[in-house]
């Protein structure tokens, strides 16, 4: 069995080493129009790293563009968690009574899952927008539809990884489908879906300062507009701010993390 594990990692390194070349050789290297200047052009805009643009009305600025963005990826996450949880317990099958019902099910919403995290949240809110105009609520639901998605899969998988025997005895014991649900699955996952979704949380931030060159304010539109100007020391200024804000969250998660260990 050993042996026989080592040669299939065997057929799927060299598998993967082939697509890999194959990747490299598949692109054309020559075609797309190149900057005369790239290299003097780039090395400004690292140089203006070290020199920021600390004025007080770039600084005000930014912690308006910050709020924003922060605001963005609250709401929308806010609204990703309850799509990811509802959509999740339904696509695990466990509230399911018959093995047709449960396969059903399953198939169902693993099949929505999929359709709404296989559209990037840049292409939800070019529709939204496209829809609604440049409102808030073009970024809360470009956000909140992939990130339902993602969190609806992993939730439905956590879920579904739960030894049986704490189950079984509820089962034993008489409970429900959703009492097995709120005093067995849940409580066995709830650790690990509040942690991975913090993780997501910080990727949501990263998001909104992407889905804020659309248009629709924050920290990627003011990075985008001092682009345009040629102002590379506001661009840092935005993206030091936007680095803080994934920093403070990540110290927040660790922290939330630790507390549930004990």
């Amino acid at each position: 069995m050993f042996s026989f594990d080592l040669h299939k990692r065997k057929i799927l390194t060299v598998f993967l080493l082939l697509l890999f070349v194959w990747s490299l050789l598949g692109v054309k290297w020559q075609d797309g129009v190149i900057h005369a200047s790239g290299v003097g052009t780039a090395s400004e805009i690292f140089m203006a790293m070290f020199t920021p643009e600390l004025s007080a009305n770039i600084l005000a600025l930014a912690f308006e563009s910050s709020w924003i963005t922060l605001a963005y990826a609250t709401a929308g996450m806010s609204l990703a968690l309850v799509l990811g949880l509802v959509f999740g317990i339904l696509a695990s099958g466990v509230l399911a009574t018959r093995k047709s019902s449960r396969t059903f099910l399953k198939g169902s919403f693993r099949g929505l899952l999929g359709f709404m995290r296989a559209i990037h949240e840049l292409v939800w809110a070019w529709l939204f927008v496209a829809s609604f105009g440049l409102s808030p609520y073009a970024a809360i639901f470009a956000l909140a539809i992939p990130y339902g998605g993602i969190l609806g899969r992993i939730f439905a998988d956590m879920i579904n990884d739960v030894p049986n025997e704490p189950i079984q005895a509820l089962q034993a014991a008489g409970a429900s489908k959703l009492q097995c649900l709120f005093y067995g699955y849940l409580p066995s996952v709830k650790n690990s879906m509040i942690s991975y979704t913090m993780y997501r949380y910080e990727c949501a931030i990263r998001s909104s300062a992407i889905m804020s060159f659309v248009g629709l304010g924050g920290l990627g539109y003011q990075i985008q507009l001092s682009l345009d100007d040629l102002n590379y020391d506001e661009v840092w200024t935005f993206m030091y701010f936007l680095t803080i804000i994934v920093v403070l969250i990540d110290g927040w998660s660790s922290l939330l993390r630790k507390r549930m260990a004990k």
